[in-house]
This record gives C-alpha cells, sequence and structure tokens, in this order.
C-alpha cells in the first residue's frame, strides 16, 4: 500500500490540479492524505470536489509547514510512503519509477524541474540548480532534501517519527535519518514539476538568509537528535 501525504494551506489555486496528478498513479488500495492546516480559501472545498475515495481530509495542527506534515504522515498507513507540496505537479511514471528504486534503497529523491506559477521552465534540474547528492555529511552542510521529491520506506518514518522540536526542515531530517539508518538514492530523473512562486510554504531553492550562528544551530541540534535516534 502507498500513503502519499500532502500538507495544504491556502493552495486552491493549484491543489485540483496536483491531486489529480497523483491520483491517476495510485492503485485503488492507496491514500492520499491531506492535512489542512486552517485554509482560508477554498482549498478544503477543492479536494472534498475531487470526491475520490482515496482522499482522506484531516485538520491540522495550525502549528506550521512542518507539524503539519508530521501530522499527515502520523496518519499514514502504507508500507511505502511519498511526500507531497500542494502546488507541484507529478509526471506520468513517477510512482512506478519511484517504486523500482526502493527495491534496493530506503529513500528515494528524484530529481525535479523548476517551473514558474504557469508551468513555465525556470530550472530544467533541481538536482544541478542545487548541487544534490546523497552523502550523510555532505546534506548535513547543505541539505539536498526535497521533500515534495521524497519517497521512503516504513521503517524510515518509524525511526523519523516523531520529529524532534528544534528541526529546521521535516524533509532534511528524515533524510539525514534514512542516511543515518539505510540506504538513500538520489534518482536522477525528472518526474515532477516543482512550482516556485510567491505563495509557497518553503522558499526552497532560493539562497538562504537566514543567520549563519542559527544555521550553526540548526546543525547542531539535528546531530544531537540523529544520535540519540539512532544508535542502539
Amino acid at each position: 500500500m502507498i500513503s502519499v501525504c500532502v500538507a495544504t494551506y491556502n493552495g486552491a489555486r493549484h491543489v485540483r490540479a496536483q491531486l489529480h496528478s497523483i491520483l491517476s498513479q495510485l492503485s485503488a488500495d492507496d491514500e492520499l492524505i491531506v492535512s489542512d492546516d486552517g485554509s482560508t480559501d477554498a482549498t478544503r472545498e477543492m479536494v472534498r470536489g475531487i470526491g475520490d475515495p482515496r482522499i482522506v481530509l484531516i485538520e491540522g495542527p495550525r502549528a506550521g509547514v512542518i507539524r503539519n506534515f508530521e501530522h499527515a504522515l502520523q496518519r499514514a498507513r502504507g508500507d511505502v510512503i511519498f511526500l507531497c507540496d500542494q502546488d507541484d505537479v507529478w509526471l506520468p511514471q513517477k510512482v512506478q519509477r519511484v517504486m523500482q528504486a526502493l527495491n534496493e534503497a530506503n529513500l528515494v529523491v528524484t530529481d525535479c524541474r523548476v517551473v514558474d506559477d504557469s508551468l513555465n521552465e525556470l530550472h530544467p534540474s533541481f538536482f544541478r540548480l542545487n548541487g544534490s547528492q546523497s552523502g550523510l555529511l555532505r546534506n548535513l552542510i547543505k541539505n539536498g532534501y526535497l521533500g515534495c521529491c521524497m519517497a521512503m520506506r516504513r521503517t524510515v518514518l518509524e525511526t523519523a517519527l516523531p520529529f524532534p522540536k528544534s528541526i529546521a526542515m521535516h524533509d532534511w531530517w528524515i533524510g539525514l535519518v534514512a542516511e543515518r539508518t539505510g540506504r538513500v538514492c538520489f534518482l536522477d530523473e525528472v518526474l515532477s514539476l516543482y512550482r516556485r512562486h510567491g505563495g509557497n510554504v518553503s522558499n526552497t531553492s532560493t539562497r538562504s538568509t537566514v543567520p549563519f550562528t542559527t544555521r550553526l544551530r540548526w546543525r547542531i541540534n539535528i546531530v544531537r537528535n540523529l544520535l540519540a535516534r539512532t544508535s542502539c
């Protein structure tokens, strides 16, 4: 069984197209969990209007994107779990190619095409734009994990949950847990359109404006939590 977890907040403009691009690749026994974090637009109405029984719409914790994704992941029942943003588009064969890659890995990160609000190409490859590769130390120094392009086996999720309070990004935490406990595959295939626009919840693919001391503190905290969570 596959679980796709989507965290939504005021995503009415694009969420329908995204969910349709996912549902067309799932089987009848899979689930698409949408955790809505108190949207004030028509997001929930858009989701309900699709009328697909595989969609599970739940009320988010109203505590920000990290906790909203955690909330969705806690409800996931699948053996394989995909993360998904509300405003991207999955390309055909994404699920098939990821499932194949998971035969040899615990977590898979796929490449994506960076596009604008109207799906016009801004960059052909996020991997090349960001320098994304596997490796624990490499990704501790510079995060290459993009949540909307990640899928994992349940064993990774069981170790990653619950999220530590101090993490800066949920995808960074999950990726490092997978690096520490299993095998990670960066699949060099563009399998989704990664939409960047003024309304994005996260600001991945833009240069960080966070002070160095804060970024250093994030890394110290994540190492402490990683060692505590994965040391046996």
